[in-house]
């Protein structure tokens, strides 16, 4: 494997960029940047701001004013409706949250959400994933409880959503994952040959010192709402470079606070800190998980270069193009101002 095999390509770079733990939500043909953090003091307060980012006109707009109320950080944001981003949890400077926030992209106005009284939400939570069954239904799995409160394991729920009202609704399901935090959930179609139920489940990876994979949940196709992002150009890109010489089956282990997409078939995974090494821990590896076969096969594609080393970064893909934006770098402090496209060359 030669360094020119894939690479980030800079794209635009701004101080608006420079920040970590936030999140990068693609929708109406831009890209949402909102929230994180711009130090690793846990004493200063985390960002509030939505800042936008036209890929094709190379534009940057800071939309709202930071709001004491909608700062967050560690949070998860999904679409809704292709209007809406919907946060959910997160720490706002001095504890960890289960509420609901929403951003109107149309009217760029914050919105904040009422948990029904059957709802029973979690404690709190942060550096949880918050995957999109539906825009009515997410599954939250994650670190939850107060600032001195861990678990053994961590508990999976079910958000339910009601745009119109904006309300929401937690239910505590049966199924329970390893305790992790900063860690990736995906949802891939269901093993049909090991089961009698066609559908999707949700692979959880990563947030401790292991490699193992928790399968959680089942949804039949028709619960489901499909990401449809297509990516031909870049999912034939990633097709070659699994069967490029260099290709090395080895699965990601013991990452935390990395970026993860699915693009097609792949699941593609950068970047992170690892919990196996006490100095050096910030990665700049790409891996590939190909879910054509099952069960899904990992490869391990090694970063040259060490500018590109992220921590609390996010990748989004958008335009059949992945692109890669902010988090920290090689000493885990300093934040990087740069958005990158992911550059395959074969």
């Amino acid at each position: 494997m030669t360094a020119s095999c894939w690479t980030w390509t800079l794209v635009a770079q701004d101080a608006q960029f420079a920040r970590a733990f936030h999140t990068c939500t693609p929708t109406r043909g831009k890209l949402y940047l909102y929230g994180g953090v711009r130090t690793g003091d846990s004493k200063e307060p985390p960002l509030g701001d939505v800042v936008i980012f036209d890929p094709e006109q190379k534009s940057l707009v800071n939309s709202s004013a930071p709001q004491v109320a909608s700062r967050r950080s560690h949070h998860d944001t999904v679409p809704l409706g292709e209007r809406w981003l919907c946060v959910v949890g997160g720490w706002d400077g001095s504890q960890r949250l289960s509420s609901i926030l929403s951003y109107d992209t149309e009217t760029a106005e914050w919105a904040t959400w009422t948990g029904e009284a059957s709802s029973n939400p979690p404690v709190g939570l942060s550096s949880h994933t918050c995957t999109k069954i539906s825009d009515n239904e997410l599954c939250v799995v994650g670190r939850e409880g107060g600032l001195r409160t861990q678990r053994r394991y961590s508990s999976v729920y079910t958000l339910r959503l009601n745009a119109g009202s904006k309300t929401y609704m937690y239910k505590e399901e049966e199924w329970h994952t390893a305790s992790r935090s900063g860690h990736s959930a995906v949802l891939l179609r269901s093993d049909t040959k090991h089961t009698k139920k066609v559908g999707y489940s949700l692979c959880v990876f990563g947030g401790r010192e292991s490699s193992t994979v928790d399968v959680v949940g089942h949804w039949s196709r028709d619960k489901v709402q499909e990401n449809t992002e297509p990516c031909p150009r870049l999912t034939e890109q990633l097709a070659q470079l699994l069967s490029s010489k260099g290709a090395k089956r080895t699965e990601p282990k013991s990452l935390r606070h990395h970026s993860c997409s699915v693009v097609g078939p792949f699941v593609v995974v950068f970047g992170g800190e690892t919990l196996s090494r006490a100095r050096d821990a910030v990665c700049n590896d790409l891996y590939v998980g190909d879910t054509r076969s099952s069960p899904m096969s990992w490869f391990q594609f090694p970063g040259f270069n060490p500018q590109h080393k992220r921590v609390g970064h996010r990748t989004c893909l958008l335009n059949d193009r992945l692109y890669l934006v902010g988090g920290f770098g090689a000493d885990g402090k300093t934040l990087c101002p740069e958005l990158c496209m992911l550059d395959i060359s074969l």
